[in-house]
């Protein structure tokens, strides 16, 4: 299914990209190739949810939790993210793509760190779609950091004046969240704004996602009831 605004009422998708790795175990391939596959499977769903007219997706690319993988696989995944700054912002202007980084940038180095708001800056115009990267991103980190600089400004601690200091903001909360890759949990993503979040699992590891079981989710979420409490 192709039509656009298929995804009608979702404001924001969020997606936890698991599976990379075991992806490239099942395929005798080495780990850097299933994250550079997991990287093309992105660009797919980034065109699919701009081709249903759903304005913000949130992906969890890589946590403060993977900063502990093995030192080959961290340095590959930086060379991948350093390339993406580097080569990808004319396709992204091009796709009408904006880029949001949300996480801890204080664990780059100072070119990446504005490299990252270089393409901010740049795609930050003329876009139908904003791409929330979550990047050494850490739910309770982000509470913390959003609750210390509360506390450095001396100010009212509010649901507003709290959601103003994370990472994210101004992102919305997203609608649904989808994880692959067989396991059942968030492992951090967005504790604050998925509280009412829709939760979609699947066993399919993330390089194999389709567009059809895109569509699927979005088809039963479009059939739940969303009572946020009441």
């Amino acid at each position: 299914m192709t039509e656009r605004g298929v995804a009608g009422g979702v404001s924001c998708v969020g997606v936890i990209m698991d599976g990379n790795r075991r992806w490239a175990r099942a395929h005798n391939k080495p780990v850097f190739e299933g994250h550079n596959e997991g990287y093309q499977k992105l660009k797919d769903v980034v065109r699919w949810a701009r081709e249903r007219d759903i304005p913000h997706l949130a992906v969890y690319a890589f946590s403060t939790e993977n900063w502990q993988r093995a030192e080959k696989e961290v340095s590959y995944l930086m060379k991948l993210f350093r390339s993406v700054l580097e080569h990808e912002t004319q396709k992204m202007l091009d796709g009408h793509i904006r880029v949001h980084f949300v996480g801890d940038r204080s664990r780059f180095s100072a070119d990446m760190r504005k490299m990252m708001s270089r393409m901010e800056r740049a795609t930050g115009m003329q876009h139908t779609i904003t791409l929330h990267v979550l990047v050494s991103y850490g739910g309770r980190a982000e509470l913390v950091a959003a609750a210390n600089a509360l506390a450095a400004e001396g100010r009212e601690i509010t649901e507003d004046s709290f959601e103003s200091k994370l990472w994210s903001y101004p992102m919305p909360d997203p609608d649904l969240v989808i994880r692959t890759g067989g396991e059942t949990r968030l492992s951090n993503f967005l504790p604050w704004q998925s509280v009412y979040s829709e939760l979609f699992f699947t066993d399919t590891l993330w390089p194999d996602f389709t567009e059809e079981e895109f569509d699927s989710i979005l088809a039963e979420f479009a059939q739940r009831e969303r009572r946020r409490g009441k």
